[in-house]
């Protein structure tokens, strides 16, 4: 099995124009995110999708591999332009604002799409760790059912907790990471945005309405995304942390 993972990254963001070439630790975060996915088992090439000239000079400039794309809705539809005429089994669409990307995590979602050869999309969950989590719209919960199934994804605190206590409840958050068999992926971004997609603004959700069958691998992620520059700080700390440990710092 052949498996390409996807970093798609946009330099216009209402929040933080040219995220991806923000500095971190004297590296721009996309070359974090890039090298880092190389260290994943099991994935055979990783290039970043871009429509900007700046990030493709960027991704250029430390030896890696970029296909420019043209302007897209989503993340999906640059990853699925990127790899359209690849040769490849799986496609991973991995996040460009996470500096702090494990491989090991990776690693487990490409295991679950070799484990399952039925399954066209695959995602990773990681535990709430707090109820501060719990109840941000910005963390994206996950209802799981056996196995893995993903049941449902929402911004609110879901399954609601309705006489349960939260400590040692099973509440699982989203690590926006995906896996795709290729042919599933051509044909989830001809798919019209359905009402839940377009309520929760989450992409995911388009499969759902559509009953396919989203398994995810329980992973600990560090949860460092860069959405905002006062963002760096922290996600410096976690980074020297991660080398730290991992013997590179």
């Amino acid at each position: 099995m052949t498996v390409v993972g996807v970093i798609p990254a946009r330099y216009a963001s209402s929040r933080f124009p040219g995220k991806p070439l923000a500095p971190i630790l004297g590296k721009p975060m996309i070359q974090w995110v890039y090298e880092r996915s190389l260290l994943a088992r099991n994935v055979d090439e990783v290039l970043v999708a871009t429509d900007d000239r700046r990030i493709q000079d960027a991704v250029a400039g430390f030896g890696g591999r970029c296909v420019l794309t043209g302007e897209c809705a989503t993340g999906s539809d640059r990853v699925f332009e990127a790899v359209r005429n690849a040769v490849c089994d799986v496609v991973l669409n991995l996040q460009g604002d996470e500096p702090t990307l494990d491989p090991r995590s990776v690693s487990a979602l490409v295991e679950l799409m070799l484990e399952r050869p039925e399954l066209d999309m695959g995602t990773l969950v990681s535990p709430v760790r707090s109820r501060r989590e719990y109840e941000a719209p910005n963390v994206v919960k996950v209802a799981l059912g056996g196995e893995g199934r993903c049941l449902y994804f929402s911004r609110s605190p879901v399954p609601h907790l309705r006489d349960v206590p939260f400590e040692g409840a099973a509440i699982w958050r989203h690590v926006g990471i995906y896996a795709f068999r290729k042919p599933f992926l051509q044909e989830f971004t001809s798919w019209p945005r359905g009402i839940l997609e377009t309520s929760e603004s989450l992409e995911q959700l388009r499969a759902l309405e559509n009953g396919v069958v989203i398994r995810a691998a329980q992973v600990e992620w560090p949860g460092c995304a860069v959405d905002t520059p006062e963002d760096i700080p922290g996600a410096e700390r976690a980074l020297v942390k991660i080398l730290e440990a991992e013997g590179g710092g």
